[in-house]
């Protein structure tokens, strides 16, 4: 791939944003791959981490790529729009944890692709924005995500102003769980990747699943689905290998 690297190790699948020389700011090539890597994972990845070369964890769109959206048509501009919000999508709803590695600034679209990830850990040195209106633009394509994660009160002042905010403001924003120094990331990350490995593959999807299905739902059929989640579950084989080894105090045979 051009504009990203792939390596897994362990059962960790670690996708590098790879364009340094322009702080990891994307281009149609790159919004193509991520999206190729998000929708076909390794079925043995317990966690994908998502992260940036160099300095910079995303800085948004590239400025060569947006030149040339200065001469689309409002159609060429929605299918443009379109690919985007099918790579948002591919991360937000992969059934796979994925973890925010945020190294260091995330800036309009990078705060979409964080947005959109289960957890995310930022070094204290990173510096976050939702910058769009200062050329005359909005966040729409990334407002579900962010929306899903910050609250309403947060982006009526951020999604207008445009200003640039810190680690620490992002974590009290729910956007990042975590800060730490940038050269402990790596360790926060693992943390993450053991906690995660230590559990029921399958059972870790669908609880990421059921945290969509119950937040969208009325109560009632919120409760009926979980009802039918946890009655499934149960009688299936990891559910049976789960309560078995904890029965017989052993391990289950997924670590």
């Amino acid at each position: 791939m051009k504009t990203i690297l792939v390596t897994c190790d362990g059962g960790v699948t670690t996708v590098l944003l790879n364009r340094p020389e322009v702080r990891n700011a994307f281009n149609d090539t790159m919004v193509s791959e991520l999206r190729e890597v998000f929708t076909n994972l390794d079925k043995s990845t317990r966690a994908v981490v998502l992260t940036g070369a160099g300095k910079a964890f995303c800085a948004g769109a590239d400025l060569n790529w947006m030149k040339q959206s200065v001469s689309y048509t409002q159609e060429e501009n929605a299918t443009d729009a379109g690919a985007m919000v099918g790579l948002f999508r591919a991360i937000n709803e992969c059934p796979i944890p994925v973890i925010g590695r945020v190294n260091g600034a995330a800036l309009g679209g990078g705060v979409g692709l964080i947005s959109c990830c289960d957890m995310v850990v930022a070094s204290d040195r990173a510096k976050f924005g939702l910058t769009e209106v200062r050329l005359g633009l909005v966040p729409a394509v990334i407002s579900p995500f962010v929306l899903g994660k910050i609250p309403k009160a947060e982006a009526r002042r951020y999604f207008l102003t445009g200003e640039i905010f810190s680690a620490e403001a992002a974590q009290k924003m729910g956007l990042v769980q975590k800060v730490v120094s940038l050269e402990t990331l790596d360790q926060a990350v693992k943390l993450w990747t053991e906690a995660l490995a230590s559990n029921g593959p399958n059972a870790v999807g669908e609880a990421k699943r059921l945290v969509f299905e119950v937040s969208d739902r009325a109560t009632d059929d919120a409760l009926q689905f979980a009802v039918d989640v946890i009655a499934r579950l149960r009688v299936s084989p990891e559910g049976q290998e789960g309560l078995a080894a904890f029965l017989e105090k052993r391990e289950p045979n997924w670590k």
